[in-house]
């Protein structure tokens, strides 16, 4: 291979990938009832999902100092060359740890040659970015080549999504209490996206058929060549609305595929059962 991958579990891909395609998993914290998980690796989602409806507020925290510690040393004791997709900064102090912890290693190890990207994504919007960056690689691409790649993917990343209740965002932190305010009143979906990397609300709509409709629409706006693309989908405990949204993409825009998976235990701790997020670019590389 010509250089190593990799992500953390809030790109929501599912474990089975990271092992089939050699991407080094870095698993976000997620505590519950006292006790600590490894996201993807020792909780499963449905468990949060299951612990929010039963009234439970799980609490999440970054990927460990200790774990990067541990595995970009590996990396440079190897002399191999990789690039890490990492979650947005805006959501999560994990790029910064990681950054910081790279300054450290390479105090030690000043030839190893690492490219963190702040993806600005969550979810699938960084997990079709790990995607790509597994093709080139198997490709045989040259890390060089790939970087300018993968940040042009990651600055055209189209995040549209929606959310049961907005409530689980603010408790976090992630939108401010006025916009869940509004989100729980008479059947109103908010409707919501992201902006250099923070979630920002974007309309509310009456009604969850009109809010899917709503959602091609800015799909067919927003979306360049979208023949050309691969979508993906994540959901929080809710496929079947997952596939009804795939139906409509297939049927509107006729893609080359598009992806579901599950939206992991970190991420859902703040979404919230019944989340639906759609990913795709506004601009597609040359």
């Amino acid at each position: 291979m010509t250089f190593k991958i990799l992500a953390d579990s809030a790109s929501d891909l599912p474990l089975s990938y990271y092992e089939k395609n050699e991407v080094s998993l870095l698993p976000l914290k997620v505590n519950l009832d006292g006790k600590e998980y490894e996201d993807l690796k020792t909780i499963e989602p449905l468990t949060v999902y299951n612990a929010i409806r039963s009234g439970q507020v799980p609490k999440t925290s970054q990927v460990s100092p200790a774990l990067f510690k541990d595995i970009f040393t590996e990396l440079a004791q190897n002399n191999d060359k990789g690039v890490y997709i990492a979650f947005s900064s805006q959501l999560s102090g994990t790029y910064q740890t990681a950054v910081m912890i790279l300054e450290q290693v390479k105090e030690e190890y000043p030839d190893f040659d690492l490219t963190i990207i702040d993806s600005k994504c969550a979810s699938l919007g960084a997990g079709l970015v790990v995607q790509e960056a597994v093709k080139l690689r198997d490709l045989g691409k040259d890390i060089s080549e790939i970087i300018p790649r993968l940040q042009f993917l990651c600055e055209h990343m189209e995040h549209l999504f929606t959310v049961e209740d907005l409530e689980y965002l603010a408790k976090g932190g992630r939108v401010s209490k006025a916009s869940a305010f509004l989100g729980g009143l008479l059947n109103i979906k908010p409707l919501l996206h992201v902006e250099d990397g923070k979630l920002v609300p974007l309309e509310k709509i009456r009604g969850k058929k009109k809010l899917l409709r709503r959602m091609i629409e800015l799909i067919e706006e927003r979306g360049d060549k979208l023949d050309q693309q691969v979508f993906a989908i994540s959901h929080a405990d809710d496929e079947a609305t997952a596939l009804e949204v795939k139906e409509m993409i297939v049927d509107k825009f006729q893609p080359k595929d598009v992806f579901i998976s599950s939206i992991g235990a970190s991420v859902g701790s703040h979404t919230g059962a019944g989340t639906i997020a759609i990913f795709f670019l506004n601009k597609l590389p040359e």
